[in-house]
């Protein structure tokens, strides 16, 4: 099984890429990394004075060339980055074009021609992983960074990146290898082993790594929401005011608004931050009874999303009394079609004199009712922050980006979970009176599940799911 300091895993191959999105831009940048490098800019770079070597991290200006023909292919401007100080702890160049996707091309392909390989996604930061300049959880966090859609995703992606849970990680394990110590001192002493093993308070060490691990099991419920977000269906008979209250949540005109029921024929997805949450808006046709093919497709869709949502904002028109329609729609979300929490959102409450939620509560026993208007835009924080107190409702004892600290991902949590049972296993075999050498395998399994999340001992499989998360170029 291979860990992330094994030698045999520095490449010998030179790879390259272009680190930029496509299209055009600025500025394009092309990455290299290998022992062939510093070769390939040598002998596409022509700088505008002549050099007898790259010193190390400089930038130089000048042109890349075609070799043979020496055609002129760009102005740009050329570093080299010597190994080990360099992000893949090898020699590494890399290019800054002009942003045009053709002249990035043209040149990547000379640096193919010139002994480099195309770059799998990820694989810069899988050579960083794999040459020990960063463990496992901060390569899965530079993903995460890229892909952050709130500014509380990309806190905990950074906190990751500069070692949070790398470091809560390696400070349970430190606890667990001092409690392994002690058994395995009973073991080469058995003897002596009633004196050397004190059950109560080797239990106390494990119950403090329990709760640890308990912890970081909590983040990882919290930091899923703010890294993945939810899923909230806008559901409701036609022509309550769904299209309006998407755009009105996304400050843009995204969905078709017409006073014509029945306009909204399929669903419209759309992201939002919502008090840090990124939240998955979905915009859905209204339900009603209808003969109308397409429209009944819609309709279709939108009670398939609403059984996938995490909630759904039930949408009615204050406006008028509450519709049969209306109370048969709930009654179906609240028993077979919904698998999440339900809002009610009471709509037009402004083209109501003196507009009285009350009428409405009996309706909706035991729910709370936000009154708006998505038209004028009354209501709308009071929404926000109902959508944010129903995903808080999901995680226990509340949720603040700034208490996660970290967020392990679900790799990371089947890797607890494993650690924590290990843990518990040891415990009982203590106050069980179990022999030592049975304790230590489960103290050892939950040393190896530690492991796994840092990637000490990880397999090649694994990490090649990890990385193919990844863009190509990074």
């Amino acid at each position: 099984m291979p860990t992330a300091r094994d030698p045999a895993h520095t490449s010998e191959e030179t790879i390259a890429a272009i680190a930029t999105p496509p299209g055009a831009g600025g500025i394009g940048i092309i990455r290299i990394s290998g022992p062939l490098s510093r070769s390939i800019l040598s002998r596409l770079f022509t700088p505008r004075k002549p050099l007898s070597s790259f010193a190390s991290h400089r930038m130089y200006y000048g042109w890349m060339t075609e070799p043979e023909s020496g055609q002129l292919l760009d102005e740009v401007l050329a570093v080299f980055m010597e190994a080990p100080n360099t992000y893949t702890r090898e020699d590494v160049v890399e290019i800054h074009c002009h942003g045009s996707y053709l002249i990035l091309e043209q040149i990547l392909r000379q640096v193919f021609h010139s002994g480099a390989r195309p770059a799998q996604p990820g694989e810069f930061t899988k050579r960083a992983f794999l040459n020990g300049r960063i463990d496992l959880t901060r390569a899965e966090a530079v993903v995460d960074l890229l892909s952050a859609r709130t500014g509380p995703a990309l806190d905990l992606a950074f906190g990751q990146l500069q070692g949070h849970l790398h470091q809560q990680v390696m400070d349970i394990r430190e606890a667990l290898l001092g409690v392994r110590a002690v058994i395995e001192v009973a073991i080469d002493f058995p003897e002596d082993e009633a004196e050397i093993l004190d059950s109560a308070i080797l239990g106390n060490r494990l119950i403090a790594v329990e709760s640890a691990l308990q912890r970081l099991l909590a983040a990882a419920d919290h930091g899923k929401i703010f890294r993945e977000g939810i899923s909230a269906v806008i559901l409701g008979r036609p022509n309550v005011g769904k299209s309006s209250l998407l755009n009105t949540l996304l400050r843009e005109e995204r969905a078709l608004v017409t006073p014509v029921p029945g306009t909204t024929r399929d669903t419209i997805e759309e992201y939002v931050d919502i008090r840090g949450v990124p939240v998955r808006l979905i915009d859905t046709a209204g339900i009603r009874e209808t003969t109308e093919a397409v429209e009944e497709l819609g309709i279709q869709r939108a009670r398939a999303k609403s059984a996938e949502a995490d909630l759904i904002l039930f949408l009615v028109d204050g406006s008028v009394p509450l519709q049969e329609e209306d109370r048969t729609l709930y009654a179906s979300i609240n028993t077979t079609d919904c698998q999440g929490s339900v809002l009610v959102v009471i709509n037009k409450t402004d083209l109501v004199s003196g507009f009285d939620l009350t009428h409405f509560s009996g309706d909706f026993p035991g729910q709370t009712l936000v009154p708006i208007s998505a038209r004028n835009h009354d209501g709308i924080d009071a929404l926000r922050d109902a959508v944010f107190a129903a995903v808080v409702s999901r995680g226990e004892g509340g949720l603040n980006p700034g208490d996660v600290g970290c967020a392990p991902n679900v790799r990371h949590r089947a890797a607890l979970d494993a650690a924590l049972e290990g843990c518990l296993r040891a415990r009982k075999g203590l106050e069980g009176n179990q022999p030592p050498d049975l304790v230590a395998v489960d103290l050892q399994a939950a040393l190896g599940s530690l492991a796994d999340i840092v990637g000490e001992t990880t397999t090649e499989d694994m990490l090649d799911m990890i990385f193919e998360r990844f863009c190509i170029g990074k």
